[in-house]
């Protein structure tokens, strides 16, 4: 009987395998539609994408897992009448090891994009040219032909007499470029805006999280939306609510000055903000400005508060980014030897679930933004990190950051460690507390989940420990850690609302 299980087994052991092993090639030939060539500029990246995924398109799809693959090539003078091939032969860099000839056998969603807009990194900015998304059953080898035959679009708010937008010159960020860069924000007016034509409000200055435009504006004052009912009830604070652009020539452009995206906080600080409070009656004040956000925006609100201690009056901070880099996504940027393994020699984690299983490695992370940088490297991939090197490190060669870490090796570059230094917000304050902690008393809250999705939470501890420790003054900061809570859990923006009106309330 053991026997007879035993060959059973292996029966099916070999017919899994045999399954697994099924591969086939892809081809796909791309070319220009006739109806858009002449918006097609011969020179830019190439990408096909091919995701398992059955939903959406999969160039809004470039999260790094086992379902997404993405291919790319930089292509110059691309002579419009002739199509490009991706195949098996065709030398493209990869975000997976896989290439188009030995694809596993299943059923994938196929796009692709041509990227000719260099000015910005990110390959949702307006002007690049994609395909509709093909869905095939790879069960034999195959080829396609998919034209180019749509154009990305600007971001489009929907204004009205309570949502405005804001678009104005940056001359700060101008002179930086040497050519014409604009700045814009969506303003949301009080219920009472109109009916109260004398009364100066307080502002609440918002930052999305990773690469969140203004337009998201829009979404809180959806029509027939929870938000929007509240927001006109006459219950909600009587505040204007501005969501600030993360859009930057790196990614996010973290709304601080930077030697390689630009001086992002100087155009905030002196152009953006004095703009708003001129424009539609805020108070103007340093104690009228309130700042908050989660992930990306909580690291923006609270870095905000700390560089400009006098401008801003209180930062409510979720789920921020690395305050600490010591703990920088599990990494010590300054003693670590490498990015991708840790000093046990295994893959470092970058992504886990609230149980703490991991689910990318920093490794891979990395090799999909690597893919989408027309470098060829995550410097200006328009992802996080693209971000994260454009404002913490210093200008490197042909225009591109210096890189923390090697994108192919993980090798760390401790001389561009320390250039992250002054970014480090622990470092920061713990170096300049008897300077800046009075200007920061009843100015931060901080909220955390102790299982963020991106080992967020160590780098709070030591931040929060580091805080609690000053004398002359103590601190005042509020820090709360959620036990098995994610990232953003328990971001709200209508309890934000409500605690910044309460400030406004005691300061009046």
């Amino acid at each position: 009987m053991k026997k007879i299980l035993y060959f059973i087994s292996l029966f099916v052991s070999v017919v899994c395998l045999s399954e697994a092993q099924n591969t086939f090639s892809l081809e796909v030939a791309t070319f220009i539609s006739e109806d858009i060539k002449n918006q097609f500029k011969p020179n830019g990246r190439l990408f096909l994408f091919v995701s398992s995924s059955r939903f959406g398109e999969p160039r809004q799809n470039t999260w790094p897992n086992s379902s997404n693959k993405i291919y790319a090539l930089n292509l110059k003078n691309w002579d419009v009448r002739e199509p490009f091939v991706f195949d098996g032969l065709a030398n493209l860099d990869k975000s997976v090891d896989v290439g188009l000839d030995a694809l596993p056998e299943g059923n994938y969603r196929i796009q692709v994009l041509w990227d000719q807009n260099p000015a910005m990194a990110g390959i949702d900015e307006e002007g690049n040219l994609y395909s509709k998304a093909f869905t095939v059953e790879l069960d034999k080898n195959t080829t396609l032909s998919l034209p180019l035959e749509k154009v990305t679009q600007p971001p489009v708010l929907n204004e009205n007499d309570f949502v405005k937008l804001v678009d104005i010159k940056s001359g700060a960020v101008s002179e930086f470029w040497g050519s014409e860069k604009r700045i814009k924000a969506a303003v949301v007016l009080p219920s009472g805006y109109y009916d109260n034509p004398e009364k100066r409000y307080p502002v609440r200055y918002n930052i999305a999280g990773y690469g969140g435009r203004y337009t998201r504006a829009g979404r809180f004052m959806r029509e027939g939306g929870r938000a929007k009912e509240w927001w006109m009830s006459g219950e909600a604070p009587q505040v204007i609510n501005v969501y600030l652009d993360g859009d930057g020539p790196f990614g996010d452009c973290y709304q601080l000055d930077s030697e390689n995206s630009g001086p992002y906080g100087t155009a905030l600080t002196e152009e953006l903000i004095p703009y708003i409070e001129k424009t539609y009656r805020a108070a103007g004040t340093p104690e009228s400005r309130f700042l908050d956000g989660c992930s990306t925006g909580g690291w923006v609100s609270l870095a905000l508060q700390i560089f400009y201690p006098d401008f801003f009056n209180g930062c409510f901070s979720y789920s921020a980014d690395q305050v600490d880099f010591e703990n920088c996504q599990l990494m010590n940027i300054y003693e670590d030897e490498n990015a991708f393994y840790n000093e046990y020699g295994y893959l470092r984690p970058i992504v886990r679930d609230v149980d703490g299983e991991p689910r990318v490695s920093q490794k891979n992370f990395i090799l999909f933004e690597n893919v989408l940088g027309a470098s060829g490297t995550y410097l200006n991939s328009g992802g996080q990190f693209s971000a994260f090197t454009a404002l913490f490190s210093p200008k490197g060669e042909n225009g591109l950051p210096k890189p923390l870490f090697d994108p192919f090796t993980g090798a760390i570059d401790h001389e561009v460690a320390k250039h992250w230094e002054k970014y480090d917000l622990k470092r920061y304050v713990d170096n300049n507390w008897e300077t800046l902690g009075p200007k920061l008393q009843g100015k931060i809250w901080i909220w955390m989940g102790d299982m963020d999705h991106f080992y967020l939470n160590p780098p709070m501890r030591a931040f929060s420990r580091m805080i609690k420790a000053q004398k002359d003054p103590v601190s005042d900061a509020e820090i709360t850690f959620a036990p098995m809570q994610g990232h953003c859990a328990g971001y709200n923006e209508m309890e934000v609302l409500r605690m910044i009106a309460e400030k406004w309330e005691k300061i009046k």
